[in-house]
């Protein structure tokens, strides 16, 4: 498997941590040298691993931020 480049260009925030440090994090990130998006997974303490996640575009997490405001 190839692995993976990326650079976390802003931690924006952190939305939960669990027992053994990892956190939930939002941030956003340049993949392998693309664009940033929009990140949401989790990350362990020194940001050398992480889980599976997703990721947005500006326009998504915009549309993420009007559902949420909605409930």
């Amino acid at each position: 498997m190839a692995d993976i480049k990326y650079d976390i260009i802003k931690e924006i925030g952190v939305l939960s941590e669990n027992a053994k440090g990892w956190r939930k994090e939002l941030n956003l990130i340049s993949w392998n040298g693309g664009a940033a998006k929009y990140d949401i997974r989790d990350w362990a303490p020194d940001h050398e691993k992480m889980g599976k996640g997703t990721t947005l575009t500006e326009e998504e997490l915009e549309n993420l931020k009007e559902i949420l405001h909605r409930l």
